[in-house]
């Protein structure tokens, strides 16, 4: 399909390219949009959506500062505290603010989600599935561990600096059989990290206006500057994502079931079409049996008269 050309008032992302359109999904690129010039994320907008984002589906995190130390990231709750003091929580804390599928819940946030996946579909050619536009407001100096995503994802930074390092798909940093626990839901993403490995590393340095997408399943990182990060996170499948994914889920399986040492297949043939059928054969055996659940239970709560503070809870439930 031939990407049709567009009008500049319709571009979101003033510097696409016919090279960066070829690549896009396979490489690691970087963009430039013009979201970050629009009032939906001033402090008063981002309270105000945080005051109407279903507050059960907020997720609440707090981490550790040691690169090596993944297990520090906690899931918290923040139920009594409203968009305001969750902002201010953000501002003094070490707060990480994960609000997944906007899109679902925000008419804006529906809304904008469209404006950006027509643009992508328009110069790649290709229909984005399964879209999930995610809110991302945290603290200064908070990151994310050594973690994978099992969609294809675009950042679009907003307000702050942040840094992020990609490393190779390939072992030691990332092995297939780590890549299936996420496919399948027995782990949340984050993996042990080596120091070393920063030397194999493709650095970005992301500034308000700067989009930043990659190949599927890489592992990265994420450390913010000294304020405040807002960014919006991008999930996507295209169908060649979603066949890698489905591929992925069937060689799950195979090991599991069978002790079997399946490789990834990306390109259409015999296993493939095979592996995609068997995946298609589990997942509705599984169907309204199997429900998914947090791994990470909910350890701490935020304490609204002190911003930013924390205090520790029985494991379970809050």
């Amino acid at each position: 399909m031939t990407p049709k050309p567009i009008a500049a008032a319709d571009t979101v992302i003033s510097d696409w390219s016919e090279d960066k359109a070829a690549r896009f999904g396979r490489d690691t690129l970087l963009f430039r949009h013009t979201l970050h010039e629009r009032p939906m994320f001033s402090d008063e907008a981002l309270a105000e959506v945080l005051d109407r984002y279903p507050r059960e589906r907020l997720g609440v995190f707090t981490m550790g500062r040691d690169l090596e130390d993944w297990k520090s990231w906690r899931r918290g709750d923040a139920r009594d505290m409203s968009g305001h003091q969750l902002m201010q929580a953000v501002q003094a804390g070490r707060i990480w603010l994960n609000l997944r599928e906007a899109n679902a819940h925000l008419p804006e946030y529906a809304a904008l989600c469209d404006e950006i996946s027509a643009e992508k579909e328009r110069h790649i050619g290709v229909s984005l599935l399964k879209r999930d536009l995610g809110l991302l407001i945290s603290s200064p100096g908070a990151m994310v561990f050594y973690h994978l995503d099992v969609p294809l994802t675009s950042l679009w930074h907003i307000r702050g600096d942040k840094r992020v390092w990609f490393y190779p798909r390939t072992e030691p940093f990332i092995s297939d059989e780590a890549i299936e626990r996420c496919i399948t839901k027995e782990a949340e993403g984050q993996f042990a990290f080596r120091p070393e490995w920063d030397a194999d590393a493709h650095v970005i340095d992301m500034k308000p206006g700067d989009m930043a997408t990659w190949a599927q399943n890489r592992p990265h990182r994420v450390q913010n500057g000294p304020t405040v990060n807002v960014t919006l996170s991008m999930e996507f499948m295209t169908p060649s994502a979603l066949a890698r994914a489905n591929v992925l889920y069937a060689n799950a399986q195979l090991r599991k079931r069978f002790g079997a040492r399946p490789k990834v297949q990306d390109r259409l043939g015999p296993r493939m079409l095979a592996k995609l059928a068997l995946a298609r054969a589990m997942k509705t055996s599984e169907a309204g049996r199997k429900v998914y659940r947090p791994i990470l239970p909910a350890t701490f709560v935020l304490d609204p008269a002190r911003p930013g503070a924390i205090h520790t809870v029985e494991t379970g439930p809050v």
